[in-house]
């Protein structure tokens, strides 16, 4: 049966009938365009293209995996999950979160997304590897990826397929760099030389900056090249920088092109109506980076991006159908014979250890075993994430703990650095309900109650609203009467980890291995 849920997004209030693998809308209120953020979580350093009366957008998701999401939308506003680009970058220590170490804030950065001659190409670089990766298909949607690697790691590139049909690669901090690739850009053509094209980018935002330009994406409008980069004034906020030429070699022209709220970083995109749109992001505290459509007028040859040099509210696109649809969802682990394991709104922190999930050995549950010991919930492997989202979210889940063993810690989780959680403990044969948090640098268990029952409901809370950034938990012994346990979480937007806030369920041992828990749905909700 469909589970009813109010969410409110940046765009209007909704009723809804959730099901399974996606949203059925049923709005109580529709304005009659979109608004400004077009999606309010955590979806940064987009690159998109069009095709047809189709658009695709690439994003960064770093240590999660799979990686690279790809997402897919008729009108520009509503975006839903169709693929990732790869299921996992490396088996290595770091995203394997093996011998302490991990991939927090690194993994695979921002990626570039093109489409020529019939085929699909994503690429994205990773300080994990120290490799520049491309990926191709023919199948946007379905797949599958071809993978191509090699070193070094080009730091924020932007492929570009010129009109002849080379293919070039700009990428750099500050002084850009051009690189041309072999035809089937498995790797740099035999012979290419490094060429400096623009030595200080940062130069048309001022001499004093702590961001030097980065974030290139270049594209070719009416036989101009233009070069979108991003640079951050010390005392000031993240900056637009448009550079154009006439030939890919330069000479170069720069000029700011925005400087608003620090929505910045990314590139041009047009209709088939022929209007034109920068689509960029905004840092906008704990609820991570957030995607924003700029309007885009041409004067001069130079793209003008704004309403009088501000982004506006509203903008002249259909209205938004639904809270996320796609990108967020609940799910309530029932599966049928065509289903995927999991939906594509689900990520993994870090590397998963297959043999120690299912959602098949109990039907409609997820199941989580412990298959080493840790003693820290974000060095603990199988931790499974969707996205928060603003202005406010918050989520639901039940668990069987009847099998969980001595020293076992399982639950419900904001992850970031910063994190919190409400979860069950065992010791010595006793359960208690505890929240932990990390708000201070550190884990501390800030409330503690006994538990004598094999079941417990738990909810997490966020309120994003102004950048309020707090979490907040409660527990449940039977679904209906919720308790709020321990203190307030301050989230903060960390740069150890780079990333929103994410729900997260999980189960780890600290003694023992070999305990499981059963997860019964994890319900998201918002308003």
């Amino acid at each position: 049966m469909p589970m009813i849920i109010f969410l409110k997004h940046s765009c209007c209030l909704f009723v809804l009938a959730v099901t399974y693998m996606g949203f059925s809308c049923r709005l109580s209120a529709q304005p009659s365009s979109a608004r400004n953020p077009i999606i309010y979580a955590d979806v940064p350093d987009a690159s998109m293209i069009r095709v047809g009366g189709s658009y695709y957008m690439s994003s960064t998701t770093m240590h999660m995996v799979p990686g690279v999401p790809i997402m897919k939308s008729d009108d520009l506003v509503n975006w839903k999950l169709v693929g990732y680009a790869y299921d996992t970058l490396a088996n290595t220590d770091e995203f394997s979160l093996v011998d302490g170490k991990n991939a927090y804030g690194q993994g695979s950065w921002a990626s570039s997304i093109r489409y020529y001659n019939g085929t699909y190409y994503v690429s994205t670089f990773s300080q994990t590897t120290g490799k520049t990766y491309i990926f191709s298909t023919k199948d946007i949607e379905s797949g599958p990826w071809k993978r191509s690697a090699f070193s070094p790691s080009y730091h924020d590139n932007s492929l570009f397929f010129d009109d002849d049909g080379r293919v070039y690669m700009i990428y750099g901090g500050g002084t850009l760099r051009l690189l041309e690739l072999n035809d089937d850009l498995s790797g740099l053509k035999p012979g290419t030389t490094e060429r400096v094209i623009i030595e200080n980018a940062t130069a048309p935002s001022g001499p004093n900056v702590m961001l030097p330009a980065e974030g290139s994406q270049l594209f070719k409008v009416n036989g101009f090249y233009y070069l979108f980069n991003i640079s951050w004034p010390r005392g000031g906020m993240r900056t637009v920088i448009v550079h154009r030429a006439d030939k890919l070699t330069g000479p170069w022209e720069g000029r700011v092109a925005l400087q608003d709220k620090g929505v910045a970083q990314g590139g041009l995109i047009n209709t088939p109506e022929g209007d034109w749109y920068a689509y960029l992001f905004r840092d906008y505290g704990a609820v991570g980076r957030i995607p924003y459509l700029v309007p885009v007028t041409w004067a001069d040859g130079w793209p003008v991006l704004g309403k009088d040099g501000k982004v506006p509210d509203e903008l002249e696109l259909p209205a938004c159908s639904g809270p996320m649809p796609g990108i967020v969802a609940s799910d309530e682990f029932e599966r049928r014979n065509d289903d995927p394991a999991l939906p594509l709104v689900w990520q993994w922190n870090h590397n998963p250890v297959d043999s120690l999930w299912s959602i098949s050995e109990r039907s409609g549950y997820l199941r989580l075993r412990t298959g080493r010991l840790d003693t820290v919930f974000v060095q603990a492997r199988n931790t499974l994430t969707q996205r928060t989202f603003g202005p406010e979210s918050a989520a639901e889940t039940v668990i069987d703990i009847s099998q969980m063993k001595d020293g076992d810690v399982a639950g419900l989780a904001l992850l970031q650095h910063k994190f919190g959680f409400v979860g069950v403990v065992e010791a010595e044969g006793d359960r208690s309900i505890v929240m932990v948090s990390a708000e201070s640098g550190e884990p501390v268990e800030m409330a503690r109650v006994p538990l004598n029952q094999p079941m417990v409901y738990l909810r997490a809370e966020c309120d994003f609203t102004d950048r309020r950034d707090m979490g907040y938990f409660y527990y449940s012994l039977d679904g209906d009467r919720w308790t709020p346990i321990g203190t307030a979480l301050h989230m903060e937007y960390t740069l150890p980890h780079f990333m929103g806030y994410r729900f997260g369920l999980f189960n780890y041992a600290t003694k023992v291995v070999g305990g499981f828990v059963d997860f019964d749905y994890l319900r998201i909700s918002g308003k």
